[in-house]
């Protein structure tokens, strides 16, 4: 009975309200994205969400969020490991080489890669005895640590990951306290090479940035995606078309509407309302995981709660700024929505660490 009493009294049933609605939300859409299509995408998606929800509540009940605090290195070097091994195990679709098969999955370690940065950053920040913030010098050591996976990703090729790993890194040591002449420093650094990193791109690159300030340099090629998703978007209007009747998707003009581009498959369908729907729902979402960073007396606790509300977030926002023609394509799919079972798995196991921080937030 005291289990039970525990489990009534500490688990945040907001945050589990929340997820519901938005798992929902994912599924509806996704049904009506693939029903005509006569494949087993749809059922493949309930499979995971039903093991990233077991595993959810697993890690909530069973897993202390510290033992985290001891893997932080051993996760690191596994997760090196396997970015390697990506370039020689590793199964190459469309030129690059971010999956390594494993029969009845393929695994994406750079996906694993940016859990790993937040265990990281979260274990090398709660070792921070004082309240002055970090200067240029003291951020060299875990810069030099985690720019390995950062490159590692980067030569896939896989520029949105490594790019969405680094924002998560930044976003971290920002939420530590960086002194504002460092952060002036970088920042002007920053600008002065952006003009350079041009010249590092792959051609491939170079086009989705062209294509994303003028898709109609090439209508049917680079900028389809970017022209079609904003046509979807557009003609939902106020209330959209209403359920199983979205044109762009039903019809298929609207390229990876079932992944990348599910949230316009919401705006067609379910307009303006629906659209405005999903985003409190992630703004909801993040605030109630940053609220239990914030009650929790633990450093480490709060840190990863405050980390893996950035990582939602910002998949959030570079999907929804995607999908309506806001930000280049660059391939990251929309939380809880999007079909992939193993980034749901991993994100229903993210909020299953931080549903192990609410439940142990009292005890320390």
């Amino acid at each position: 009975m005291g289990r039970v009493s525990d489990l009534k009294e500490n688990i945040d049933w907001g945050l589990l309200a929340i997820l519901a609605a938005l798992l929902i939300c994912g599924l509806v859409t996704l049904f009506s994205a693939t029903h005509l299509t006569h494949d087993t995408t749809f059922i493949r998606q309930l499979i995971w969400t039903g093991g990233g929800l077991t595993a959810m509540v697993l890690i909530m009940l069973f897993i202390d969020y510290r033992w985290l605090l001891k893997l932080a290195w051993p996760l690191y070097i596994i997760i090196v490991i396997l970015l390697v091994a990506v370039f020689g195990a590793g199964k190459e679709v469309m030129g690059a080489r971010r999956w390594i098969p494993l029969g009845f999955f393929n695994m994406q370690p750079s996906e694993l890669a940016k859990i790993m940065v937040i265990i990281w950053v979260s274990y090398w920040g709660s070792k921070k005895d004082s309240t002055v913030d970090y200067d240029f010098r003291d951020l060299i050591p875990p810069l030099l640590v985690l720019i390995l996976p950062i490159m590692l990703i980067l030569l896939e090729p896989d520029l949105g990951t490594a790019c969405l790993t680094g924002l998560i890194c930044a976003g971290m040591f920002l939420m530590l306290g960086i002194r504002k002449s460092t952060l002036i420093k970088t920042g002007a650094v920053l600008i002065c090479i952006m003009p350079l990193s041009w010249f590092l791109l792959k051609e491939y690159q170079r086009q989705r940035i062209l294509t994303f300030l003028d898709p109609e340099l090439d209508p049917l090629g680079k900028g389809y995606h970017a022209i079609q998703s904003k046509i979807a978007v557009g003609s939902g209007g106020l209330y959209g078309k209403g359920f199983l009747h979205g044109t762009q998707t039903q019809l298929k003009f609207l390229p990876e509407h079932h992944t990348d581009f599910i949230f316009s498959v919401i705006a067609e369908e379910w307009g303006f309302a629906g659209c405005t729907l999903i985003i409190v729902l992630y703004f909801l979402l993040a605030a109630q995981i940053i609220t239990t960073g914030l009650k929790t007396k633990d450093r480490f606790g709060a840190l990863l709660c405050f980390g893996i509300a950035l990582f939602i977030s910002l998949h959030a926002f570079i999907n929804i700024a995607m999908t309506m023609g806001m930000f280049p394509v660059v391939g990251v799919p929309l939380p809880f929505i999007s079909y992939g079972g193993s980034f749901m798995f991993i994100n229903l196991c993210c909020i299953g660490i931080v549903l192990s921080v609410s439940w142990r937030k009292s005890m320390f």
